[in-house]
Formats: C-alpha cells, sequence, structure tokens
C-alpha cells in the first residue's frame, strides 16, 4: 500500500485540523444494532448464527427485513471512523452524512467478513488451497473485491491465513490448510486479488489479515483458547504467512483474540509493533478483533477497561471494533500522559492513509449502476470461475476399482439429506449469498444429465431410514452417498472433539455398504464437510471417497463434472487427515524425535492407531496415474536447480501438482522431516512425460532460531519430490552458503 507524496501531504493536512474527539472517533469501528425485533448488536447476530442458536438462513431473513441504528448523530460529529455492513443502499446514506455534514468530511470505511466471496461464494480456503493454483487465488479474490465495492464495502476482513494444524478447531474450514508456504502462497495472492486492480477505485479493497497471529494453535483445539509456543515455531510456521502478505502490500491485520505466550495479541507490543510495523514494515492500520479489547479484562491481564484501553493503543491496535473502549477512555489517557499522542497521531494517520489509498475521498459513494449489477443473479463470469475454482478443490481420496468416472448410462441413487442441500454447500463465514444463486449435488447432476433419483435416507442430525436405503440400493445401479457435516458443525466456535463422521453417517454407510454389495452394486461416498476428518473406518471399508469440501455456490455443477468424468480430479489435501480423533494434532512437516515411530514399542507411536496421517498433506488422486523418476538436483550460485521426470501412465488427460520438499538434516535446532519449498501444476496428455524445473532459492533454506534470528547453516539437505508429501523420491546434497 502506497501513497502518492501528494496524498501523504493530505492526511497530514487532515491530522493537523483534527480535535482530539475526532482522531479519537477515526479508531472506533461501529457495528450496527438490529432493531425491529432483535435488539442487539450485530456481531452479537453473528455469534448467534455461528453457535447454532440461529441458523444461517434465519440470519439472512433478520438482515433483509430488520432495519438498524448506525449512530448516525455520532457520524455527523466525526466520532466514528469504520461501519460493518453490506447494504450499498445504506452505505451510500452514511456516507452523505460523513462526507457532507461532518466538520472534515471524512469518509467513512465500511468493513465485513469476506472470507471466501461475497454473492459469488467460492470454496472454503482449506478446499481452495488445496488447488494449489495461485492465479485461482488471485481471481478468486479480484471478484470479492468488485462485489464488495459493489456493495459498499471498501475493507474486507480477508484474507485468513492461520496455518492450523489441529482439525478439531472449527476455524480451520476458513484458513489455507497446516504448511506455513503454501499458506504464504496463498496470501500473497489474495493480497494482489484483493488490493491489485486499481484501474478502478470499483476494482480494488483493503485486505485484513486475519487472525494476528498464532490463534490456530490453541491448545486441545479449541476455539479462543490459549497459545504457547517457542520463538522459533512462532517465527517458522506461524509468522510466514503474515509476513508475505505485509510484503504483498496488505493494507490492514486484525489482532487475535488469543494469548501468545501469556499476552493477549490485542496487546502483546512484540507481535504488533515490533514485527508488523517494524521488522515486516506494515504501513496500514491494526484493528481489533470484536470485542478483543473489553476480552483484555477477562484474559486477566487489564484491570479494567480503561487500563484495556491504554494497554492496547501504546502496542499498536489502531481501531476498537464494537466495544467504545477507545471512544470512552482514550481522551483522558492521553490528557493524563498514559498514551501519547505520537501514538495516537501514528493510529489515525494509518487509518486515514488507507482510505486515502482507497479513493474514499474522491469516490465515498457506490454508484447505483453497481447496486443495479447485483438486484438478479450473480454475473455469469463470476458464476465460472466460482465452478472453476470448485471442480480444482475436489480431492479423490480413494477410487477402488476405477468405479468413478460414472458412466450417464448408469442410473444413479444420491443419497443423503445433504445431496439436495442449497444452504449447506456454502461453508462458514458466507453472509450474502442468495439460494437463487446456489446448485446442489442433486440439482447438479440433474444439470449434467445424469439419470438420477433421490432418497433423503440420512444426514448428520437425526434418524437414518432403513426403508429409503433399501430402495436407493435396490432402484439404482450405482449408489452416491453424501455424507459430512452442516456448515454449523465448522468454522468460528465450532470446535470439536469428535471429528469422525457426525450422527449416524458411519452406521448408514455400514448399511449402504451391505446392500450395495448384496445387490452387487457400486458405492460412492462423497465428503462433504469444513475440516478434515478422521476417516480410518471409511478408507479401510468404503471402496470410493471423494473428498468435496463446502465448495460455494456452483458446488453442485463441480461435483457432478468430477462424478460423471467432465472433469478429472485434480485436487490436493492442504491438511493431513487422521484415522482416528486421537491423532490430532497432526501434520506432515513434524520434527523427529530421538525415537521416529516405527513398528518398534519404544519409539514416538500409539499402541491403538496409526502414527501417520490417514491420508496426508498434498495427496489427492486422478483418474490417470503418475509416475516420477530421474529426480536431480544441482547448485547453483543462489540456489538449487531442481528437475524431475514426471509421466502420464494412464490412459486420460490429467494435471499433476508437481511437490518439492526438503530436510535439512543436521542443524542448530531440530528441523522437520520435510517442509514444502515448492510445487508447479503440470497437465500431461495420456502417455506423455515431462521435464518439471523448480527452483529453491538458497535464501528459503534457512530457518529462524530460538532468538528470532534467520539463519542459513552449510550442511547436508535431503530434496524431494512427489505428488504428495509421503510419496516421493529423494535427492542429497550438500549446501554451502
Amino acid at each position: 500500500m502506497k501513497l502518492t507524496e501528494q496524498q501523504k501531504n493530505r492526511v497530514e493536512d487532515l491530522l493537523s485540523r483534527m480535535t482530539l474527539e475526532e482522531k479519537i472517533g477515526q479508531m472506533n469501528l461501529e457495528s450496527p444494532s438490529i432493531v425491529g425485533g432483535f435488539d442487539v448488536p450485530f456481531e452479537e447476530l453473528i455469534e448467534m448464527m455461528t453457535d447454532g442458536r440461529i441458523s444461517q438462513e434465519e440470519f439472512q431473513k433478520i438482515m433483509s427485513t430488520a432495519t438498524r441504528d448506525f449512530h448516525e448523530e455520532d457520524i455527523r460529529a466525526g466520532l466514528v471512523g469504520a461501519m460493518m455492513g453490506d447494504d450499498p443502499v445504506k452505505a451510500n446514506e452514511l456516507q452523505k452524512i460523513a462526507v457532507e455534514e461532518s466538520r472534515l468530511g471524512i469518509p467513512l470505511i465500511m468493513g465485513f467478513d469476506v472470507i471466501h466471496g461475497l454473492r459469488t461464494v467460492y470454496p472454503i480456503a482449506i478446499a481452495e488451497a488445496g488447488t494449489f493454483d495461485e492465479e485461482l487465488f488471485e481471481r478468486t479474490a479480484g471478484i470479492a473485491a468488485k462485489e464488495s465495492r459493489a456493495h459498499g464495502i471498501g475493507w474486507n476482513f480477508a484474507p485468513m491465513i492461520d496455518v492450523a494444524r489441529d482439525c478439531r478447531w472449527g476455524r480451520v474450514s476458513e484458513g489455507p490448510g497446516e504448511d506455513a508456504y503454501l499458506a504464504s502462497r496463498f496470501a500473497r495472492a489474495k493480497i494482489r486479488g484483493l488490493q491489485n486492480d486499481r484501474t478502478s477505485s470499483e476494482n480494488y479493497v483493503a485486505a485484513c489479515l486475519k487472525h494476528y497471529v498464532a490463534y490456530s494453535a490453541c491448545e486441545s483445539g479449541r476455539d479462543y483458547n490459549t497459545t504457547s509456543m517457542s520463538i522459533s515455531q512462532l517465527h517458522n510456521v506461524y509468522l510466514p504467512p503474515f509476513k508475505a502478505a505485509v510484503e504483498e502490500g496488505a493494507a490492514s491485520a486484525m489482532a487475535s483474540f488469543n494469548d501468545l505466550n501469556g499476552v493477549p495479541c490485542t496487546v502483546n507490543p512484540y507481535t504488533l509493533r515490533e514485527l508488523l510495523k517494524g521488522a515486516y514494515g506494515m504501513d496500514g492500520f491494526v484493528v481489533s478483533d470484536a470485542n478483543g479489547i473489553k476480552e483484555c479484562v477477562t484474559h486477566g491481564i487489564a484491570e479494567d477497561d480503561r487500563d484495556a484501553g491504554i494497554q492496547s493503543a501504546n502496542a499498536g491496535l489502531d481501531m476498537d471494533m464494537g466495544t467504545h473502549i477507545y471512544k470512552d477512555y482514550l481522551k483522558e489517557a492521553v490528557e493524563s500522559g498514559a498514551v501519547s499522542m505520537e501514538v495516537l497521531d501514528d493510529a489515525v494517520r494509518r487509518i486515514l492513509s488507507v482510505k486515502m489509498w482507497l479513493g474514499l475521498f474522491e469516490n465515498p459513494y457506490v454508484p447505483e449502476a453497481s447496486i443495479a449489477g447485483y438486484a438478479g443473479k450473480i454475473p455469469e463470469q463470476h458464476a465460472e470461475v466460482a465452478l472453476e475454482a470448485a471442480k480444482k478443490s475436489i480431492v479423490l481420496l480413494k477410487n477402488e476399482g476405477n468405479v468413478l468416472p460414472l458412466s450417464k448410462k448408469q442410473k444413479i441413487s444420491l443419497v443423503g439429506t445433504l445431496a439436495a442441500s442449497e444452504e449447506e454447500i456454502i461453508g462458514a463465514w458466507a453472509m450474502s449469498w442468495r439460494n437463487e444463486d446456489c446448485v446442489s449435488i442433486l440439482e447438479g447432476l440433474k444439470n449434467s444429465g445424469a439419470d438420477v433419483s433421490y432418497y433423503p435416507c440420512g444426514g448428520p442430525e437425526g434418524e437414518i431410514n432403513p426403508d429409503e436405503i433399501a430402495k436407493a440400493c435396490g432402484e439404482g445401479d450405482v449408489v452416491v452417498a453424501v455424507v459430512g457435516e452442516l456448515v454449523s458443525m465448522s468454522g468460528e466456535a465450532s470446535s470439536k472433539a469428535n471429528v469422525e463422521l457426525p450422527g449416524k453417517q458411519r452406521e448408514m454407510l455400514s448399511l449402504l455398504l451391505e446392500k450395495t454389495r448384496a445387490a452387487g452394486k457400486k458405492l460412492v461416498t462423497v465428503l462433504m464437510n469444513g475440516r478434515p476428518l478422521a476417516l480410518g473406518w471409511e478408507e479401510e471399508h468404503l471402496p470410493v471417497l471423494v473428498e468435496a469440501w463446502h465448495l460455494g455456490v456452483q458446488m453442485g455443477n463441480a461435483v457432478a463434472a468430477v462424478l460423471t468424468g467432465e472433469e478429472n480430479p485434480s485436487g490436493k489435501l492442504a491438511s493431513s487427515f487422521p484415522s482416528v480423533n486421537g491423532q490430532c494434532p497432526i501434520y506432515y512437516s513434524h520434527p523427529n524425535t530421538g525415537r521416529p515411530g516405527s513398528k518398534s514399542k519404544f519409539t514416538s507411536r500409539y499402541l491403538d492407531a496409526p502414527f501417520d496421517a490417514l491420508f496426508p498433506f498434498g495427496y489427492g488422486l486422478s483418474y490417470t496415474t503418475f509416475a516420477y523418476s530421474e529426480l536431480k538436483s544441482e547448485e547453483d550460485k543462489d540456489c538449487l536447480r531442481v528437475s524431475v521426470r514426471v509421466k502420464n501412465t494412464g490412459d486420460r488427460k490429467g494435471t499433476e501438482v508437481v511437490q518439492l520438499y526438503m530436510q535439512d538434516v543436521t542443524a542448530s535446532l531440530v528441523r522437520p522431516v520435510k517442509e514444502l519449498k515448492g510445487f508447479s501444476r503440470v497437465e500431461l496428455e495420456a502417455g506423455e512425460e515431462r521435464t518439471v524445473n523448480l527452483e529453491l532459492k538458497k535464501q528459503d533454506m534457512g530457518f529462524y532460531n530460538n532468538q528470532g534470528e534467520y539463519v542459513l547453516e552449510d550442511g547436508l539437505f535431503r530434496i524431494y519430490a512427489g505428488g504428495n508429501s509421503r510419496d516421493c523420491l529423494c535427492a542429497e546434497i550438500r549446501v554451502n552458503f
């Protein structure tokens, strides 16, 4: 985020003319109160949806029918700097007050959660990350930016780039998975997509990195829980995506709820001032998460709200989301010297700079033509990108006997309540979608021309229907069972101790398996879920497993394309899948112990479960097969040049994600057994063979030590290449830096 000299001068001129109250006003993010039967703050309504007290459909109905108190007098007095909301008409009304009726005419910045799309909802991040397609990451973010500006939103609370290694944590669905390198590439691409099309102020938004930092490392996978780790782990695993996003120009960040080594991130000067604004050089601003400042009193690090506000401001937190603590206490804190005017001016300068960069001073209003553009269905080109993303996100986990792809001549019995659901395809933290845009799996199969009959039979909740199951198995040539999680079962405040298929779905699958085998028919299982599931039983017993996640508005068409063979699956897993609950957390890039897991009893293993993942990071099958050979690694001045031969050994065209891993064999700190360091999507015709060249920069072969210093150390390195993190070729090379 860069300003011209003229823009910088305008910011300084405004700052020089602002009263203390007006400065504090810029640091105040307001959420509307919902009235008309729901007199609660906006963030509380979201919390009610998230914890299941109201459904997502009920939330949408409330939002569409309720009126809202937007604190117009405070805006007129210059006491509000930002608002939350996705109503462009109301946004224009509020901007008119701010721009034309306040003393200095400073526009509001309108923020909203746009995690994986606004109207055009594309796959949840854990699914999209598995495409390993940076250009796609950028395009989906670009669509989100355009739709946001058309709805009055200039500030997206996205991307969510928490590295998550524990699938018990519900918010694993919102982020790009378990690997710091993939998450960093994802983060950079999302920032480019959200912020870089500046041909018009209608094409870009200010990104907001969330959640800063280590929120995903919460103990026992329980949301909002405490986080403790070494400095080296913080820098090597959890900080890299944020550092990468700031280097790409991210305009803002959101401080996470959790404490980190005893200091809540909301009041943590090490993470905020020293790292984010200092070492990384972020020139935008930092906002609290909802109620974050007030929660520091509950944490036990602040005596009261005033103390929490003083600590937050001094730590480098520039904007308060929803608590009014800055509004109520900062004036006295500055006048008493508890917070310096320099701290206040730095915060306000950053906020004004982002508004200036967004073009809000010149173009504060949403054009009526832009609003009208989303009165009907979403634009066709947006739906096409959503469909592409959904197709590429699907992961084929198992295809015993090559049951897939299905022939359109086969009569399909489609089983499971999730199969016909429109609202359950969307995924967590999507709030502005419409049913009219959504394609269920049932509808998608019908659109594909398949001969399909639907049998509800059972789902994540409630009882199963044995009579329906018998009917489905008797009438279809093949049974496609759709099982998984409701949207409400993942996302914020949706941590789970049991990450197996919920409800009686395993019982339903067992009965389906029995009936299809007796009838000599095939069973295909499609999973739609927001987290990696423990699938030990399913992998052992079921012949076909398709991981379809929550894929957004085009999910049904995408699943149909893969099942019928129109699309050859190419998705890979961005997170490892456990066999059983007790393996959590599980991830591929673990360090070796002195007694690494093996069949010997006195090693790091379980007596009653495997010690490695059921389906590892990077895993995903295709309707064709790929063979790797001739791995070579050569040292150049500034990099290693790695090449590997990849051959399509099957009978149809397919796309393989070639993955490059590295191990620092001996170092001053114990290093992971493998670390992803590069990847390339390669499309090969049947029988085609190609040399894939990958570059590993020497600068990227180091690590952070326990003093937070980045070091490069000479020695032996193992270089791996393959189609997933487990099944790789290996070469060794000694490197001098």
